[in-house]
């Protein structure tokens, strides 16, 4: 008996399972390497950028140059930040602590949206990952009870019988683990590196707060 075999076998109701795990397990790879190569990029260009910023680069140079790029990331919390404590300074009468909790504010939601594009689609892959065993389950409970209930018109039972329609069933059992695993192993991997990503963004708010507030002060 091959898998193809099996499936192809299978009731109605044990298809429809296999087919809908099916479809979930592509659905999570698509966004498996989508969101790899997202977070992969925002991590790199982070870097890129700190490395830009503390090598001793003129902040309006660097802000320039920013605004001329496709900024994501680190940057584009930088160009949120610099662009408020500029139209803040240029308005005159305000106090630098207004100054700069507006200069903050606006890094932090600038920080919040670029941490929402990168959490993006990962709750899918947690749910695939919770529930695709579930599924699979409920395909290989129903394949047992369809098997054994065919056995009411046999005259006697034999494991040659009753062995295809267990088989049957359990290979919904395999394709919701072959689902959920990587759905699973990903979720966690991204949900690390986001945590990681906005730990950075944290402390460059704070950092960069800083240097604009000595350099108000002046």
């Amino acid at each position: 008996m091959s898998i193809i075999s099996l499936v192809l076998n299978a009731s109605l109701v044990v298809q429809l399972v296999m087919g809908l795990l099916m479809v979930l397990s592509l659905l999570s790879w698509w966004h498996i390497f989508s969101k790899f190569f997202t977070v992969k990029h925002a991590t790199s260009q982070s870097a890129d950028f700190e490395d830009r910023f503390w090598g001793g680069s003129d902040l309006n140079g660097l802000y320039d140059q920013t605004r001329r790029n496709h900024a994501i990331g680190m940057e584009k919390i930088f160009i949120a930040g610099f662009t408020e404590f500029q139209k803040l300074r240029q308005r005159g009468g305000m106090e630098l602590s207004d100054v700069m909790d507006g200069s903050r504010r606006a890094m932090r939601a600038s920080s919040q949206r670029e941490l929402d594009y990168l959490d993006k689609h990962t709750s899918f892959l947690a749910s695939v990952g919770s529930v695709s065993p579930y599924i699979g389950l409920f395909g290989t409970v129903w394949g047992i009870m369809h098997a054994f209930t065919g056995l009411a018109n046999v005259g006697q039972a034999t494991l040659a019988t009753v062995a295809p329609g267990i088989a049957e069933s359990l290979v919904a059992t395999a394709i919701g683990l072959f689902a959920a695993i990587p759905a699973t192993v990903a979720y966690n991997r991204f949900a690390h590196d986001v945590d990681a990503l906005a730990s950075r963004f944290d402390t460059f708010i704070e950092e960069f707060s800083n240097i604009l507030q000595r350099q108000a002060a002046k």
